[in-house]
């Protein structure tokens, strides 16, 4: 907990808000955020794509929406299973974080949020079982998923509860190695954001939402980042090797920089590209609305980029959320409208282009 600021130590959290503290909101946008943009390109999907069709010789190309063809699924308690599973992953990996970091001292000197197991608000037994119970609701949804859909989930979502557990549980952490980005650029960029696709639509060759799973793990892996600048100091005394460690503040920050206007530029590239017809797509414009969220990451790179440390980056990690959530939200919109478009011309028997 942090130390006494100018008018006293601050109030000891009541009996439920201490464990809503413990779960960490400030990191649930990184598990809504893929949910989202998900099953926002998994509804375009589904309802509708457009057909290209010259009806008589000579005659120009009319765009007719047509119902597409393949598996469908109960798109929307899908969705909520999946939203499910992703908030209970991300909760169950924040008190798996507090237990392990807490029974090893990681957080003995603590400057970002409140954990439970390092300031006695909760005993580590409770901690670890409030991670397992986590663990537990994500398992058993999961099931629920995998049977309506394909049973090879059950794999995928056993690697997300390993991966939460052993980001720093386990002899040997893989967060304690620098690793940790790299899983969650995976898990909550790639995975679910795929993940949620493919359980509303058995399938995986839609290349859009490919791209847009990278654009939303770049922002999750600059909310570790985030953390993790700030924690340097104290990873260092605890002997956490972080990848902001690794490579020092001022690489950690532009790595930050890096992971939270790649998705802009990318943005910009696809939405160009849409608009001067090198890719196939309904409203092309619209793809150009994540830029909106543009400004939100301006005050956090600044931080980032300055000589801030410890406590002065709190602002980065809560500035990221919102980023997070706003660029998340606007990419969803912009795949709903301009995804059912990505198919192939269709052209009747002996009918040529107009």
């Amino acid at each position: 907990m942090s130390g006494p600021g100018p008018s006293g130590p601050p109030p000891t959290p009541g009996p439920i808000r201490k464990w809503w503290l413990g779960a960490r909101p400030r990191t649930l946008p990184a598990a809504v955020v893929p949910v989202v943009v998900g099953t926002a390109a998994a509804h375009a999907h589904h309802v509708v794509h457009v057909v290209w069709v010259v009806v008589s010789n000579g005659t120009a190309p009319v765009a007719v929406a047509v119902p597409r063809s393949g598996p469908r699924i109960d798109s929307w308690w899908c969705a909520l299973g999946a939203l499910v599973v992703a908030l209970a992953i991300q909760v169950g990996t924040n008190y798996a974080n507090d237990y392990s970091d807490g029974i090893r001292g990681t957080d003995d000197a603590r400057v970002g949020p409140v954990r439970l197991t390092a300031t006695g608000l909760a005993s580590p037994s409770a901690v670890k079982r409030a991670a397992f119970a986590s663990f537990g609701v994500a398992a058993l949804v999961g099931l629920g998923l995998a049977w309506a859909t394909s049973w090879w989930i059950l794999l995928v979502g056993a690697a997300c509860l390993l991966a939460g557990w052993f980001y720093t549980g386990g002899p040997r952490p893989y967060g304690y190695a620098g690793l940790g980005e790299l899983f969650v650029f995976v898990f909550f960029g790639l995975v679910a954001t795929v993940g949620t696709f493919y359980v509303q639509t058995l399938e995986l060759d839609v290349w859009q939402v490919w791209v847009a799973a990278v654009l939303v793990g770049l922002l999750a892996t600059a909310l570790l980042l985030a953390n993790n600048l700030r924690d340097i100091a104290t990873d260092i005394d605890s002997g956490k090797r972080t990848l902001a460690v690794r490579v020092g503040r001022r690489a950690g920050g532009w790595c930050y920089v890096a992971c939270v206007t790649l998705p802009f530029f990318a943005t910009l590239a696809w939405g160009v590209l849409a608009v001067t017809c090198t890719i196939r797509t309904a409203w092309p414009v619209l793809l150009f609305l994540p830029l909106l969220a543009a400004p939100l990451a301006v005050p956090p790179a600044r931080l980032a980029l300055g000589d801030a440390e410890g406590r002065a980056l709190l602002p980065v990690l809560a500035a990221t959320g919102r980023l997070q959530l706003a660029f998340g939200a606007l990419l969803a919109v912009a795949l709903w409208a301009t995804l059912p478009a990505s198919v192939l011309l269709t052209f009747p028997p002996g009918a040529a282009a107009g």
